[in-house]
């Protein structure tokens, strides 16, 4: 972690701790929602986490899509059928001291308008550690059951999931015709060690932890295999629904457990936080004693009309936040230090340890961040150090002890060349990382940037991994990532490569033919550009909606001073710092070549908006003034959720300034260049019911 806390950092600095911060945590995200094998602790994750927000918080031009803070899971794997949430499962914020908790009920008042003294009623329930699943039921039977995937798209396991038995196949009692129910499917401790006895009489592998060996039975291609697995599942939640289930979160608990499904039985409701807080206490009590996992507790607004106003930001209901349970720790050995290269050079030093299993999980590797945070910890290679974690996923070096240091153990002395290509290594001033300026001469930074390419939030082409594309870099067969797109006609170099023959070759072509056509958002992100993770780039396909004109607002805005720059700046999430960095990209030579050599290629879709039936989809709102009826958090995200883009400053290109009592300069503005102006009571009549 950067030596500097949130508050003391400068905007530089931050914008790159935050785009490392945000590429480690995906590669740990992949690990575990789709590997099912976390190298990594929940203790590390959540600190790692925790300091996005603390960036975030102080920075808020910084939010991108690479940061856990706008995106829920990773893509789906390939080998089961892909399925689209009507709703998306979105993840939960997170909550690690009584204060946070706190702090979440004083959100909740504030976003709703509430006075200080009236009660948030909440629902505390145990935060099951298992896989989060999907159920479609119509007419009261099973007929789809999909994985969360990346919260929009998941997986279809529908046949795997039929064979858990108190999973209701067909429900019992007064049923809406349509019902998607959510919840988690785990595996209890003593079924877990029955199956790994079971495992190791037969001579095969055991399993390492409860919520890995749930998440692969539940994704295996074979359903026997799930068949065999003692899997049960918990409900707590729904999607989309035909008919109210009720009129509270308790309520409708209570009704998906009258339709025969499993709710957890310590599910409690509280008047207020300090009862929310008692129940985190009475139930981490019973912790050890229960014979499922748990790795915190979840507390959720009972009154579903406020959860409706409530809404969600990017990954997370505002309604809800997860109360994590304190880290577990183990000691180890911490064996070498090893550098690794990124697709924008950063150069980030890795702790390489003696295999120790903390809380159920083998940690072998941790991020030691930067130098910085070597030099402050005092980490030395053959040290003794402790690490922590708290669940499954990311783990972190907590401190050295000291007193197990051996006899001449020198400081570790961090690079000034790049260890892939020997470029400098250079660290700007105000900056906590450490850069190889080799550019796309470091083969480094050349493989990441193609990797990155075809991952799965990006062109996703199946069949082309990490280690092909290394592959057929170095032998020169891809350079750019135009030259994917022209592999077809080299099908036989390829074919009489080792690993290769003529029908894995034909799947590669047809993968890559498959992806000619793409959509701006994830073109976007493709590219690879500094701070432009999925959430930006699919901000900045719907504020510019085709590749052509985003192109152009590109190249005009080279020009600090023209409406195109200000355009950019005053787009809500990108601001200066990002700004910049797209806009360096964008002036390079070469990457200029490469999006002229890629459109050749490709058939990038403009943006559609998500809610393209809506009045002010695809429109730029300003609000500006006192809003009486809704807060201006509310407002804005309604506003979004409809297709709208927000944005914090009146130009020629806004459509609609929305204007309360109090407004002052905007409104001037406004009126000056015959933008259209409306008050409270008429936004909210145009948007009614949409």
């Amino acid at each position: 972690m950067s030596k500097a806390s949130g508050e003391e950092l400068d905007k530089k600095t931050a914008a790159e701790e935050h785009v490392r911060l945000a590429a480690e945590i995906e590669r740990h995200n992949r690990a575990y929602y789709v590997e099912d094998a976390p190298v990594i602790s929940d203790a590390e994750y959540d600190a790692l986490f925790r300091r996005l927000q603390e960036i975030e918080a102080r920075f808020p031009d910084l939010v991108t899509p690479e940061s856990p803070t706008q995106r829920v899971g990773t893509a789906p794997a390939p080998g089961f059928a892909k399925v689209r949430h009507r709703t998306p499962m979105l993840s939960l914020g997170n909550a690690f001291t009584d204060e946070d908790v706190r702090d979440f009920a004083s959100r909740v008042r504030r976003f709703l308008g509430l006075d200080e003294g009236e009660e948030v009623t909440l629902v505390a329930e145990p935060k099951i550690d298992g896989l989060s699943a999907s159920l479609l039921y119509e007419r009261g039977r099973l007929v789809r059951g999909a994985t969360r995937g990346d919260g929009t798209v998941g997986e279809d396991v529908t046949a795997n999931l039929r064979t858990i038995a108190d999973l209701p196949k067909t429900l019992s009692g007064d049923a809406p015709d349509l019902l998607e129910v959510r919840g988690e499917v785990y595996m209890t401790k003593s079924d877990f060690r029955a199956l790994n006895e079971r495992q190791e009489a037969a001579g095969q592998k055991t399993f390492a932890a409860p919520r890995s060996t749930a998440a692969g039975s539940v994704r295996q291609l074979d359903v026997s295999i799930t068949e065999r697995r003692p899997l049960h599942f918990f409900a707590y939640g729904w999607g989309e629904v035909s008919a109210p289930l009720a009129e509270t979160h308790s309520g409708a608990l209570v009704k998906l457990r009258s339709l025969g499904f499993t709710t957890d039985p310590l599910a409690r409701t509280c008047r207020d936080a300090d009862g929310a807080l008692a129940a985190y206490k009475a139930i981490a009590d019973k912790r050890a004693t229960l014979d499922y996992d748990i790795d915190g507790v979840v507390y959720k607004v009972d009154r579903l009309d406020w959860q409706s106003r409530l809404g969600f930001v990017s990954r997370a209901p505002r309604w809800a936040v997860a109360h994590k349970f304190p880290p577990e720790q183990a000691t180890t050995v911490l064996e070498r230090i090893t550098i690794q290269v990124g697709r924008t050079g950063a150069l980030t030093p890795v702790a390489e340890l003696t295999p120790v299993t903390v809380g159920g999980v083998v940690v072998s590797r941790a991020t030691l961040h930067n130098e910085d945070e070597i030099a402050r910890k005092d980490i030395r290679v053959g040290d003794t150090v402790v690490i922590q974690r708290a669940g499954d996923v990311i783990p972190q070096v907590v401190e050295v002890d000291k007193s197990k240091r051996r006899r001449g153990a020198r400081r570790f002395k961090f690079p000034h060349a790049c260890p892939v290509c020997q470029s400098d290594a250079v660290r700007d001033e105000g900056e906590a990382v450490r850069r190889c300026v080799g550019g796309l001469v470091c083969p480094a930074q050349a493989v990441q940037r193609l990797k990155h390419f075809v991952s799965r939030n990006a062109f996703d082409i199946e069949g082309l991994g990490g280690k092909h594309v290394e592959a057929f870099w170095s032998d020169g067969i891809i350079k750019t990532p135009a030259d994917i797109f022209r592999l077809g006609a080299r099908a036989a170099e390829i074919e009489a490569r080792e690993g290769w023959a003529a029908q894995s070759v034909a799947n590669l072509v047809a993968a890559i033919e498959d992806r000619r056509k793409i959509g701006l958002e994830r073109f976007i992100y493709a590219l690879g550009i500094r701070q432009v993770g999925q959430a930006t780039a699919r901000l900045l396909a719907k504020t510019y909606g085709s590749l052509d004109h985003w192109r152009r607002a590109m190249d005009a805005a080279c020009e600090e001073a023209s409406d195109a720059y200000r355009e950019l700046v005053a787009t809500d999430g990108i601001g200066p710092l990002v700004a910049a960095d797209i806009l360096a990209f964008m002036a390079e030579d070469h990457n200029r070549k490469v999006l002229d050599d890629l459109a050749a290629e490709l058939d990038v879709a403009d943006f559609v908006p998500p809610d393209a039936a809506s009045p002010v989809a695809g429109k730029t709102v300003v609000f500006t003034g006192t809003l009486e009826r809704m807060t201006r958090s509310e407002a804005k995200a309604r506003a979004e959720a409809l297709g709208a883009k927000v944005a914090g400053s009146v130009s020629a290109k806004t459509d609609i300034v929305v204007a309360g009592p109090g407004a002052g300069s905007k409104l001037t503005k406004a009126r000056d260049l015959g933008v259209e102006v409306m008050d409270e009571e008429a936004w909210l009549a145009m948007v009614e019911g949409a």
